[in-house]
């Protein structure tokens, strides 16, 4: 644990001491009030003290290395989770709304391990060797293995190979053209044709976007296959052996270097002769290093995660073969082997798939996905009168990167990410606007209802399941405020997404801007990377209240000493001010629908404008919502539909369908099937030019 988490008061870092220095100046104008009356200034000042120490008290403890980062799957993310439903209870906000609790439960996969049994057996035809037939048993570890893209499932199927399973519209190549994969396992080469050829179609000699496993396994999933077998291609293999061999040739040099070097030296001391020793040694460690690379580099075998990401349930099963394991049922029926196959692809930049014709793959693959159990934390304040049922809901996500992993910006450190401001500060904002409104001296006319949000940063996962099985209906949501890195005021400039919303925010962010006198940017639009987008895909008017990112934004170093406390107090204020003035008012805000905002640049598929639900975990690509005016709300499709064929294409999840959709361009006419509860909808929708 850092040492800076028991800093006392007179240790704490200058930007702390700063802050807590209100608070010194509290004590001081508490005693001297008890002996002759307190001002309204002094009054003022003890409670912005009181609030800065509140808040520098719950980000210092969410950022402390005892919670682990709040990642999830962490012990620390369920002590953030105990700490923050302790603070609602003592605040008298009713926590037992849940099934009894403050805890909205659910399960997220975060990994996923080799299982048992995993073995897989190339299966030929008779010959004169084998009159019942080939049978190639791989090694698990030595021939392949299982990866974790794929699922789990016993396999007895065809083999059939396809090339670089590329389908690329663009490229005017298709190595599934005029062959039948459905229900049959498929050999894939990694990479793209021609990866020397500065003129390729393929983006020259660099990686164009259809080289991802990803995009080749949802390829093969759209294509129907029941399995895909990856392996090295020759190019890629022959290129990493010429690397590792200079680098074998100049750790010999280095060697020979040096020691024409010392024998130079007519009568070398002791000491240069010990010197000497210690460098022949190191450089022959290098060597020896620089050689098992060499070796490793001729066919490489890649582990379980290596290809990044975790298969859903029910994905087809996924391994990765070296290509002396399938090169016995790749050369005999296809009548090359895989490097000729290569070789003739990249000459002609036409496909060469094959069935490999009396050839099948059985055997058993079994992936072990990781589930974690999770929760939102959910508190209410209940309001009086005629409107005590609408809702407004105020949300800051708790969870953050744990030990790095994905997301973060400082790849290869497995060292806590504290997420101080991301989001520690609007949690710890969260609080303190919470204790405001359950101590403003009256009964609001309407509900609050308070959630700090799990699984943002693995898209938005919590606010999406809240706002499928909501506590509060959500038409009876009228409003919903999210904070999110809200720790950084620098220069009073402080953003806030959804102004736009709803007509009534304008009026008044801007009224109480003439108080706060912030460098307001008001972005457009109700969509965004925070969990308010949960809730604007349910046609909830939304704001989004955020500092800005910095140089520790998803790094270790993102640490409580530099939050700003007097601007978290602020903004603290400024919300607290607008959902009392929300839960005030007469009527309701109306929910106003914004259009997406103009193309930039920088795509590079046709726009479809929807918006995904990852908290859905059905086949298909799950829709939260879909943008104004867009192609998808065109064709009639809605939020909650799931997208389960586009064109020719089968979609079993997002990759799917970003792989389908790139196959087509802006003006093509695109039949698609979407789920809509229990029935099959078929609908048309017109793409647009990439935004």
């Amino acid at each position: 644990m850092k040492q800076s988490i028991h800093r006392s008061f007179r240790n704490t870092p200058a930007p702390i001491q700063a802050a807590l220095g209100v608070w010194v100046v509290v004590v001081v104008s508490l005693a001297t009030s008890l002996l002759g009356g307190r001002l309204p200034a002094e009054e003022k000042s003890v409670e912005a003290g009181q609030s800065e120490r509140r808040l520098f008290e719950s980000a210092r403890f969410l950022a402390s290395d005892e919670l682990e980062g709040r990642g999830v799957g962490t012990k620390g993310l369920d002590l953030a989770a105990d700490y923050i439903v302790r603070e609602f209870a003592a605040m008298g906000l009713a926590t037992d709304r849940i099934e009894g609790g403050a805890f909205q439960k659910f399960t997220m996969t975060t990994g996923a391990d080799l299982g048992e049994p995993n073995q897989i057996t190339l299966v030929g035809p008779a010959d004169d060797k084998h009159p019942e037939g080939v049978k190639l048993e791989l090694k698990l570890g030595q021939d392949f293995n299982p990866l974790a893209l794929g699922g789990s499932g016993k396999l007895d199927v065809p083999l059939v190979f396809v090339g670089y399973g590329i389908t690329g519209k663009d490229e005017n190549y298709d190595d599934y053209a005029g062959i039948d994969v459905k229900g049959k396992a498929v050999v894939v080469l990694r990479h793209e044709p021609q990866q020397d050829n500065p003129k390729s179609a393929f983006n020259g000699t660099l990686h164009s976007p259809h080289a991802p496993y990803v995009r080749k396994l949802a390829n093969a999933h759209e294509h129907g296959a029941a399995a895909v077998i990856f392996c090295n291609d020759e190019f890629d293999i022959r290129k990493n052996i010429a690397q590792r061999t200079k680098a074998v040739i100049d750790a010999v040099d280095a060697l020979a270097q040096a020691r024409a070097k010392f024998k130079e030296i007519a009568e070398p001391t002791p000491d240069q002769t010990e010197a000497q020793r210690k460098e022949n040694l190191e450089l022959c460690d290098r060597l020896i290093e620089r050689n098992r690379e060499l070796k490793a580099a001729d066919d490489p075998l890649l582990g379980i995660r290596e290809t990044g990401g975790v298969g859903e349930a029910g994905r087809v099963p996924v391994v990765f073969c070296r290509r002396s394991a399938i090169e016995p049922a790749v050369k005999p029926a296809a009548g090359a082997d895989l490097g000729e196959l290569e070789r003739q692809i990249d000459a002609t930049l036409s496909p060469h798939s094959h069935e490999l014709t009396g050839w099948r793959l059985t055997g058993e693959v079994t992936i072990h996905r990781h589930d974690v159990d999770v929760k939102n934390v959910v508190a209410v304040l209940d309001g009086e009168g005629p409107r005590a049922d609408e809702t407004i809901v105020i949300g800051a996500h708790y969870d953050h990167l744990g030990f790095g992993g994905d997301g973060s910006l400082a790849p290869g450190q497995n060292e806590i990410h504290n997420g101080a401001d991301d989001n520690g500060s609007g949690t710890a904002a969260l609080l303190e606007v919470a204790h405001r409104l359950a101590t403003l001296g009256r009964k609001l006319p309407r509900r609050v209802v308070f959630i700090a949000f799990t699984g943002e940063e693995r898209g938005l996962i919590g606010s999406a399941r809240y706002c499928r099985q909501p506590l509060v209906p959500m038409d009876k949501t009228i409003a919903m405020l999210n904070m999110d890195m809200v720790g950084r005021l620098s220069d009073e400039k402080l953003i806030i997404q959804g102004v736009d919303t709803a007509p009534e925010f304008g009026t008044i962010i801007d009224a109480l801007n003439e108080v706060y006198a912030f460098k307001l940017t008001k972005q457009p639009g109700g969509f965004g990377p925070s969990d308010h987008s949960s809730f604007y895909a349910l046609k909830v008017p939304v704001m989004h209240f955020f500092t800005g990112t910095h140089v520790d934004y998803h790094r270790p170093s993102d640490d409580y000493d530099k939050l700003n406390l007097p601007g978290m107090r602020r903004i603290v204020e400024m919300v607290t001010e607008t959902a009392v003035r929300l839960a005030d008012a007469e009527g309701r805000p109306q929910y106003q629908q914004v259009k997406a905002p103009a193309a930039r640049g920088g795509g590079d598929r046709p726009y479809f404008g929807s918006v995904p639900d990852f908290s859905q975990d059905k086949p298909g690509y799950a829709l939260s919502a879909v943008t104004k005016d867009g192609p998808a709300e065109k064709a009639g499709i809605k939020g909650g539909d799931i997208i389960i064929q586009l064109g020719e294409s089968k979609i079993g999840n997002l990759d799917d369908f970003d792989s389908a959709l790139r196959k087509f361009k802006a003006g093509d006419k695109v039949p698609l099937v979407v789920k809509r509860g229990e029935d099959e909808v078929k609908l048309e929708v017109v793409l647009e030019p990439p935004r």
